[in-house]
């Protein structure tokens, strides 16, 4: 049933609905209204945090669909683009628990202290010179530090990769808020973000709860799925600056290049909307591989559309909302460094990789069915 105008205003700038064919989830315009009303939403990053974890659950979006999830991820970015990086990875680990049940997973949380106002982070980063190494007794307990532990100050709990031996990564459910575990404050100097600290963790034996075997966190269908959300998430921190190039291009002093301006950077979130709207039906299909090459087309699209909004933006507007508007700088702050979760041409050294890994096994296969 299509929203009625009013509630379609009440959303945050972004088209509605989001995806082509799909109407607005109720839920998400109850949610994003209610994130209007927080002071601070967005930089009080506990206020913002409730609010995720209440948002998760009115709207379903552990079990929901996916176009449901990325409206919700969107549409917050596009309120406010810190929130969204707040919400992403709380919805993301939510998903991945009922990912685990639905494939008869049933980790046990019970040990970990889990509740209803429980909030979580997924921490699946490795960097140079450090290791997380899980150890198995009578229980699990894991060891060493985890590098770009996102909100790890903040958050309850966390669903971290650890490597169980030289060449297997396990996924487990650790409590952040045990004497096991020391959250480093930085360094994070960042300009965009500056509150959303993504900072080491230091484990000492740490109680945890395998989730799934090795290799499952990665294998499993859901993985590339989250990825793409992190993608739309993107899209509604771009969309909000479509405003800005819309008023601009308004004015009577408007010339034509400010209408240029605003064609080009429709046109690029138009591409990446559509993009986004076509992998919902897609995001379950195929193995790995397929999935692994629809969701690095759908960032590597998603980002490139973002960041030439961004580039749109500041020839458009020049310096003074970027000196003058607080909103709007912040929001081109936060998603610069947002965005470099995608990691450009290495990303796309990984997307031929794993083109050229397809090809090569279907040329195998064609070659066994002729004979040769």
């Amino acid at each position: 049933m299509p929203l009625s105008a009013a509630r379609t205003r009440a959303l945050p700038r972004v088209p509605s609905p989001l995806f082509p064919g799909e109407d607005t989830e109720p839920a998400v315009v109850d949610a994003i209204d209610a994130a209007r009303r927080i002071p601070g939403f967005g930089t009080d990053v506990e206020a913002t945090l409730a609010w995720a974890r209440d948002a998760t659950r009115d709207t379903g979006a552990a079990t929901a669909s996916v176009d449901t999830v990325w409206q919700l991820l969107a549409s917050t970015a596009a309120l406010d683009v810190a929130a969204g990086r707040v919400l992403e990875p709380h919805v993301d680990a939510q998903r991945i628990l009922a990912e685990a049940w639905d494939d008869g997973i049933a980790p046990d949380l019970r040990p970990l202290d889990v509740d209803t106002t429980s909030t979580w982070g997924v921490f699946a980063a490795e960097g140079p010179g450090v290791r997380l190494t899980a150890s198995r007794t009578t229980g699990w307990t894991l060891t060493g530090t985890k590098p770009w532990c996102s909100l790890a100050a903040h958050l309850t709990h966390a669903l971290v990769t650890a490597w169980i031996d030289d060449d297997n990564r396990g996924l487990f459910a650790i409590a952040l808020r045990r004497p096991e575990v020391h959250v480093h404050d930085g360094p994070w100097h960042a300009r965009g973000l500056p509150h959303i600290v993504s900072a080491p963790i230091d484990l000492a034996a740490a109680p945890a709860v395998p989730v799934g075997d090795a290799g499952w966190y990665l294998a499993r269908p859901g993985f590339a799925t989250g990825g793409m959300g992190v993608a739309a998430t993107w899209w509604g921190g771009a969309a909000g600056i479509l405003d800005a190039l819309a008023d601009a291009a308004s004015t009577d002093r408007a010339d034509q290049l400010a209408r240029v301006h605003l064609g080009r950077a429709d046109a690029a979130l138009w591409t990446a909307r559509t993009t986004l709207a076509d992998a919902t039906a897609r995001s379950s299909e195929g193995d790995a591989i397929d999935r692994a090459i629809l969701a690095a087309r759908v960032r590597t699209i998603v980002a490139d559309a973002a960041e030439t909004v961004l580039h749109t933006a500041d020839h458009a507007l020049g310096p003074a909302p970027l000196v003058a508007d607080d909103a709007h700088a912040r929001r081109v702050a936060d998603l610069h460094l947002y965005l470099r979760q995608h990691h450009a041409e290495r990303d796309l050294a990984r997307l031929g990789r794993d083109l050229v890994r397809r090809r090569a096994e279907r040329d195998e296969t064609t070659a066994g069915e002729s004979g040769w």
